[in-house]
């Protein structure tokens, strides 16, 4: 999967997909069966490859708050608030339970990144502790959907 940024202010995306990858788009969940390019000329919320995260693999606290964080990106807007307050409830419950300064600043930075309307950064911010959870927890296998 690669993206291209049209000319400055034509509010343009267009990604270049492969066979197989995955993709969603307002909350619709696509496959790909074959490569294609997909332009995305009007704002919408889409994660792909990657990013996106399985629920059976929301298996450590902050992958749960990930997941959480996905759903509020993802859903309809009258379904959205729901998300945003669960984010807000594990991260807390993460918080109050780490030994981590580190990782409670991360989850306080995703957090108001989320209330701030930026999910992807919140999202992003929070993969950092997926090897966090894993070495404290002592994940055997982590999950390889949304590292890195």
């Amino acid at each position: 999967m690669s993206e291209t940024r049209t000319p400055r202010g034509s509010g343009r995306l267009v990604l270049d997909l492969r066979a197989g990858d995955r993709m969603l788009v307002n909350g619709a969940a696509l496959q790909f069966k074959t490569r294609t390019s997909v332009m995305l000329s009007n704002r919408a919320r889409f994660l792909f490859g990657k990013q996106i995260m399985a629920p059976e693999d929301a298996c450590t606290p902050s992958r749960r708050v990930y997941f959480a964080i996905q759903a509020a990106y993802v859903a309809e807007d009258d379904e959205r608030a729901q998300f945003v307050a669960q984010a807000r409830r594990l991260a807390d419950e993460y918080s109050s339970t780490t030994t981590s300064p580190t990782a409670r600043g991360v989850l306080a930075q995703a957090i108001a990144d989320l209330e701030a309307g930026d999910c992807w950064e919140a999202m992003r911010r929070l993969r950092v502790l997926f090897a966090h959870d894993d070495a404290m927890l002592g994940a055997a296998a982590a999950p390889v959907a949304a590292q890195g």
